[in-house]
Protein backbone atom coordinates (compact mmCIF):
# COMPACT_ATOMS: atom_id res chain seq x y z
CA UNK A 1 0.00 0.00 0.00
CA UNK A 2 1.37 3.32 -1.00
CA UNK A 3 1.34 5.98 1.32
CA UNK A 4 2.98 8.52 -0.91
CA UNK A 5 0.40 10.75 -2.49
CA UNK A 6 1.43 13.87 -3.94
CA UNK A 7 -0.40 16.66 -3.26
CA UNK A 8 -0.82 18.01 -6.46
CA UNK A 9 -3.93 19.74 -8.25
CA UNK A 10 -3.56 17.57 -10.95
CA UNK A 11 -5.88 14.83 -9.20
CA UNK A 12 -8.51 16.85 -9.52
CA UNK A 13 -9.85 16.06 -12.94
CA UNK A 14 -12.45 18.14 -14.43
CA UNK A 15 -15.81 16.72 -15.48
CA UNK A 16 -18.15 18.41 -17.45
CA UNK A 17 -20.81 16.43 -16.66
CA UNK A 18 -24.02 15.91 -18.64
CA UNK A 19 -25.25 13.97 -15.77
CA UNK A 20 -28.16 10.94 -16.54
CA UNK A 21 -28.10 11.67 -20.30
CA UNK A 22 -24.73 10.02 -20.04
CA UNK A 23 -26.35 7.11 -19.08
CA UNK A 24 -29.55 7.32 -20.93
CA UNK A 25 -32.10 9.74 -21.06
CA UNK A 26 -35.41 8.46 -19.64
CA UNK A 27 -34.71 7.11 -16.13
CA UNK A 28 -36.24 4.42 -14.47
CA UNK A 29 -37.44 5.43 -11.12
CA UNK A 30 -37.12 3.01 -7.83
CA UNK A 31 -34.09 1.67 -6.49
CA UNK A 32 -34.16 -1.53 -7.80
CA UNK A 33 -35.08 -2.32 -11.59
CA UNK A 34 -34.62 -4.43 -14.16
CA UNK A 35 -35.86 -4.42 -17.96
CA UNK A 36 -35.85 -8.44 -17.99
CA UNK A 37 -39.26 -9.16 -16.76
CA UNK A 38 -38.35 -12.30 -14.21
CA UNK A 39 -34.77 -11.41 -13.37
CA UNK A 40 -33.72 -9.46 -10.23
CA UNK A 41 -31.16 -6.69 -11.21
CA UNK A 42 -27.37 -7.69 -11.03
CA UNK A 43 -26.01 -5.09 -8.13
CA UNK A 44 -23.10 -3.38 -9.45
CA UNK A 45 -20.61 -1.78 -6.66
CA UNK A 46 -19.90 1.80 -7.82
CA UNK A 47 -17.70 3.83 -5.51
CA UNK A 48 -16.79 7.60 -6.08
CA UNK A 49 -13.14 9.00 -4.35
CA UNK A 50 -14.27 12.51 -3.63
CA UNK A 51 -13.44 15.43 -1.36
CA UNK A 52 -15.32 18.93 -0.49
CA UNK A 53 -11.91 20.99 -0.87
CA UNK A 54 -11.64 19.70 -4.66
CA UNK A 55 -14.12 22.44 -6.78
CA UNK A 56 -14.64 19.39 -9.40
CA UNK A 57 -16.05 17.01 -7.14
CA UNK A 58 -20.05 18.54 -6.64
CA UNK A 59 -20.32 17.47 -10.03
CA UNK A 60 -19.86 14.23 -9.81
CA UNK A 61 -21.36 14.25 -6.09
CA UNK A 62 -24.45 15.02 -7.82
CA UNK A 63 -24.13 12.68 -10.48
CA UNK A 64 -23.76 10.03 -7.93
CA UNK A 65 -26.84 10.82 -5.85
CA UNK A 66 -29.09 10.74 -9.27
CA UNK A 67 -27.98 7.59 -9.81
CA UNK A 68 -28.58 6.39 -6.80
CA UNK A 69 -32.30 8.11 -6.44
CA UNK A 70 -33.06 7.46 -10.35
CA UNK A 71 -31.73 3.61 -10.73
CA UNK A 72 -31.26 4.42 -14.96
CA UNK A 73 -29.34 1.01 -15.96
CA UNK A 74 -31.24 -1.49 -17.42
CA UNK A 75 -31.20 -4.99 -15.47
CA UNK A 76 -28.66 -3.46 -13.27
CA UNK A 77 -28.71 -2.15 -9.34
CA UNK A 78 -26.37 0.84 -8.75
CA UNK A 79 -25.10 0.25 -4.86
CA UNK A 80 -22.94 3.69 -5.17
CA UNK A 81 -19.99 4.97 -1.83
CA UNK A 82 -18.89 7.90 -1.25
CA UNK A 83 -15.45 7.45 -0.06
CA UNK A 84 -13.95 10.97 0.86
CA UNK A 85 -10.22 11.03 0.95
CA UNK A 86 -8.32 13.42 3.56
CA UNK A 87 -5.25 14.77 0.84
CA UNK A 88 -6.98 17.80 0.12
CA UNK A 89 -7.84 18.41 3.67
CA UNK A 90 -4.49 20.83 3.64
CA UNK A 91 -6.02 23.08 0.99
CA UNK A 92 -8.51 25.60 3.44
CA UNK A 93 -10.92 23.12 4.28
CA UNK A 94 -11.10 19.77 6.40
CA UNK A 95 -13.51 17.66 4.62
CA UNK A 96 -15.67 16.54 7.25
CA UNK A 97 -16.78 13.19 6.35
CA UNK A 98 -12.51 12.53 4.84
CA UNK A 99 -11.07 9.39 6.12
CA UNK A 100 -7.14 7.82 5.68
CA UNK A 101 -9.05 4.60 5.08
CA UNK A 102 -10.22 6.12 2.48
CA UNK A 103 -7.25 7.48 1.02
CA UNK A 104 -5.23 4.60 1.16
CA UNK A 105 -8.51 2.42 -0.13
CA UNK A 106 -7.89 4.76 -3.35
CA UNK A 107 -4.26 4.17 -3.17
CA UNK A 108 -4.47 1.19 -3.79
CA UNK A 109 -6.77 0.59 -6.42
CA UNK A 110 -4.01 2.75 -8.24
CA UNK A 111 -1.66 0.44 -7.43
CA UNK A 112 -3.90 -3.01 -8.52
CA UNK A 113 -4.78 -0.88 -11.43
CA UNK A 114 -1.74 0.04 -12.73
CA UNK A 115 -2.62 3.88 -12.81
CA UNK A 116 -0.41 6.78 -12.92
CA UNK A 117 -1.85 7.94 -9.31
CA UNK A 118 -5.12 9.05 -7.36
CA UNK A 119 -7.01 11.75 -8.16
CA UNK A 120 -10.33 13.27 -7.19
CA UNK A 121 -13.19 12.57 -8.83
CA UNK A 122 -12.78 9.50 -9.61
CA UNK A 123 -15.35 6.58 -9.71
CA UNK A 124 -14.62 2.41 -9.57
CA UNK A 125 -17.31 0.16 -10.64
CA UNK A 126 -16.88 -3.48 -9.35
CA UNK A 127 -13.15 -2.77 -8.29
CA UNK A 128 -11.73 -3.06 -11.89
CA UNK A 129 -12.68 -0.63 -14.25
CA UNK A 130 -13.14 3.48 -14.39
CA UNK A 131 -15.60 5.65 -15.13
CA UNK A 132 -14.31 8.34 -17.53
CA UNK A 133 -17.86 10.59 -17.14
CA UNK A 134 -16.77 12.95 -19.76
CA UNK A 135 -17.35 9.86 -22.32
CA UNK A 136 -20.96 8.73 -22.35
CA UNK A 137 -20.68 5.98 -24.71
CA UNK A 138 -17.75 4.54 -22.03
CA UNK A 139 -19.64 5.20 -19.44
CA UNK A 140 -22.62 3.27 -20.84
CA UNK A 141 -20.70 0.52 -22.10
CA UNK A 142 -18.79 -0.19 -18.83
CA UNK A 143 -22.20 0.05 -16.46
CA UNK A 144 -24.18 -1.97 -18.89
CA UNK A 145 -21.37 -4.75 -18.95
CA UNK A 146 -21.54 -4.40 -15.88
CA UNK A 147 -24.86 -5.03 -15.13
CA UNK A 148 -24.94 -8.63 -17.93
CA UNK A 149 -22.26 -9.78 -14.88
CA UNK A 150 -22.71 -13.19 -13.02
CA UNK A 151 -22.69 -11.74 -9.61
CA UNK A 152 -22.54 -13.70 -6.11
CA UNK A 153 -26.20 -13.50 -4.17
CA UNK A 154 -25.48 -11.91 -1.07
CA UNK A 155 -27.99 -11.05 1.19
CA UNK A 156 -28.13 -8.52 4.63
CA UNK A 157 -31.35 -9.81 6.87
CA UNK A 158 -32.46 -9.47 10.50
CA UNK A 159 -30.35 -5.42 10.35
CA UNK A 160 -31.68 -3.73 13.21
CA UNK A 161 -30.26 -0.93 15.53
CA UNK A 162 -30.58 -1.97 19.62
CA UNK A 163 -29.40 -0.08 22.76
CA UNK A 164 -29.18 3.87 23.17
CA UNK A 165 -25.88 4.03 24.70
CA UNK A 166 -24.35 3.21 22.56
CA UNK A 167 -26.55 2.13 20.13
CA UNK A 168 -25.79 -1.02 18.31
CA UNK A 169 -26.37 -1.66 14.39
CA UNK A 170 -27.09 -5.78 13.44
CA UNK A 171 -27.31 -7.60 10.74
CA UNK A 172 -27.05 -11.27 9.54
CA UNK A 173 -24.83 -11.57 6.33
CA UNK A 174 -24.82 -14.20 3.68
CA UNK A 175 -23.07 -14.91 0.79
CA UNK A 176 -23.69 -17.69 -1.09
CA UNK A 177 -20.46 -18.54 -2.92
CA UNK A 178 -22.05 -22.53 -4.52
CA UNK A 179 -20.88 -21.48 -8.19
CA UNK A 180 -18.12 -19.38 -7.53
CA UNK A 181 -14.53 -20.30 -8.48
CA UNK A 182 -12.48 -17.84 -6.58
CA UNK A 183 -11.55 -16.82 -2.82
CA UNK A 184 -12.69 -13.87 -1.64
CA UNK A 185 -12.64 -11.25 1.24
CA UNK A 186 -16.45 -9.80 2.75
CA UNK A 187 -16.78 -6.19 3.33
CA UNK A 188 -19.47 -4.42 5.20
CA UNK A 189 -19.83 -0.75 4.98
CA UNK A 190 -21.95 1.39 7.24
CA UNK A 191 -22.56 4.73 5.24
CA UNK A 192 -24.93 7.81 6.08
CA UNK A 193 -27.90 7.76 3.75
CA UNK A 194 -27.44 11.49 2.84
CA UNK A 195 -25.00 13.74 4.45
CA UNK A 196 -24.68 18.01 3.96
CA UNK A 197 -22.28 20.31 4.60
CA UNK A 198 -21.89 23.95 4.32
CA UNK A 199 -18.16 24.94 3.20
CA UNK A 200 -16.31 27.82 4.43
CA UNK A 201 -12.92 27.72 2.82
CA UNK A 202 -11.26 26.06 0.26
CA UNK A 203 -11.95 25.76 -3.78
CA UNK A 204 -15.30 25.43 -2.65
CA UNK A 205 -15.85 28.19 -0.24
CA UNK A 206 -19.46 29.40 0.53
CA UNK A 207 -21.20 26.86 -1.44
CA UNK A 208 -23.61 24.00 0.05
CA UNK A 209 -23.03 20.63 -0.78
CA UNK A 210 -24.78 17.14 -0.31
CA UNK A 211 -23.57 13.75 -0.99
CA UNK A 212 -24.89 10.20 -0.73
CA UNK A 213 -23.88 7.24 1.02
CA UNK A 214 -21.13 8.49 2.67
CA UNK A 215 -18.94 5.67 3.75
CA UNK A 216 -18.20 5.96 7.70
CA UNK A 217 -16.08 2.23 7.91
CA UNK A 218 -15.59 -0.44 5.75
CA UNK A 219 -14.42 -3.45 7.58
CA UNK A 220 -13.32 -7.17 6.56
CA UNK A 221 -15.72 -9.11 8.02
CA UNK A 222 -14.55 -12.61 6.51
CA UNK A 223 -13.69 -14.61 4.02
CA UNK A 224 -15.42 -16.66 1.49
CA UNK A 225 -14.29 -19.68 -0.29
CA UNK A 226 -14.74 -20.29 -3.29
CA UNK A 227 -17.55 -23.58 -3.72
CA UNK A 228 -19.26 -22.00 -0.25
CA UNK A 229 -21.19 -20.48 1.45
CA UNK A 230 -20.39 -17.01 3.56
CA UNK A 231 -23.07 -16.66 6.72
CA UNK A 232 -22.02 -14.19 9.71
CA UNK A 233 -22.79 -11.79 11.77
CA UNK A 234 -22.14 -8.00 12.12
CA UNK A 235 -22.56 -5.14 14.58
CA UNK A 236 -21.31 -1.60 14.52
CA UNK A 237 -21.38 0.86 17.63
CA UNK A 238 -23.41 3.67 16.21
CA UNK A 239 -21.89 7.37 17.27
CA UNK A 240 -22.98 9.85 19.27
CA UNK A 241 -26.46 11.59 18.30
CA UNK A 242 -26.44 9.63 15.36
CA UNK A 243 -29.75 9.34 13.77
CA UNK A 244 -30.07 5.37 12.96
CA UNK A 245 -32.64 6.00 10.04
CA UNK A 246 -29.90 8.34 8.27
CA UNK A 247 -27.65 4.79 7.88
CA UNK A 248 -27.28 2.32 4.90
CA UNK A 249 -25.38 -1.19 5.13
CA UNK A 250 -23.22 -1.91 2.15
CA UNK A 251 -21.91 -5.52 1.43
CA UNK A 252 -19.66 -6.82 -1.09
CA UNK A 253 -17.82 -9.44 -1.81
CA UNK A 254 -14.24 -8.73 -3.39
CA UNK A 255 -11.27 -10.42 -4.81
CA UNK A 256 -7.83 -9.49 -2.83
CA UNK A 257 -5.66 -7.04 -4.03
CA UNK A 258 -8.30 -5.08 -3.97
CA UNK A 259 -9.37 -6.71 -6.99
CA UNK A 260 -12.98 -7.45 -8.78
CA UNK A 261 -16.44 -7.01 -7.06
CA UNK A 262 -17.90 -10.26 -7.17
CA UNK A 263 -20.78 -9.11 -5.48
CA UNK A 264 -22.87 -6.55 -3.36
CA UNK A 265 -25.73 -5.44 -1.57
CA UNK A 266 -27.32 -2.72 0.05
CA UNK A 267 -29.91 -2.53 3.19
CA UNK A 268 -31.63 1.13 4.56
CA UNK A 269 -32.37 0.96 8.22
CA UNK A 270 -35.49 1.28 9.42
CA UNK A 271 -35.70 1.87 12.89
CA UNK A 272 -39.42 0.20 14.89
CA UNK A 273 -41.30 2.44 16.08
CA UNK A 274 -40.93 2.51 20.06
CA UNK A 275 -37.66 1.94 19.69
CA UNK A 276 -35.03 4.14 22.21
CA UNK A 277 -33.52 5.52 18.65
CA UNK A 278 -36.76 5.73 16.81
CA UNK A 279 -36.89 9.74 17.94
CA UNK A 280 -33.68 10.59 16.98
Amino acid sequence: MSQDIPMSRAKCRLFLLPLLCVLICAPVRGRCQSTNTGKAATPILIELFTSEGCSSCPPADAWLQKLDANQPIPGGQAIVLSEHVDYWNHDGWTDPFSSTLSTERQSEYVHAMGLSSPYTPQLIVDGKSELVLTDAQQVSKVLLQAANAAAVPISIDSIHVEGDSPALLRAHIVADGAAEKRNADVFAVLALDHAESQVLHGENGGHHLSHVAVAQEIVKIGKLEKGKTFAGDFQAKLKHGQDPKNLRLVVFVQESGPGQVLGAAMQEVSVPPGSPTQGR
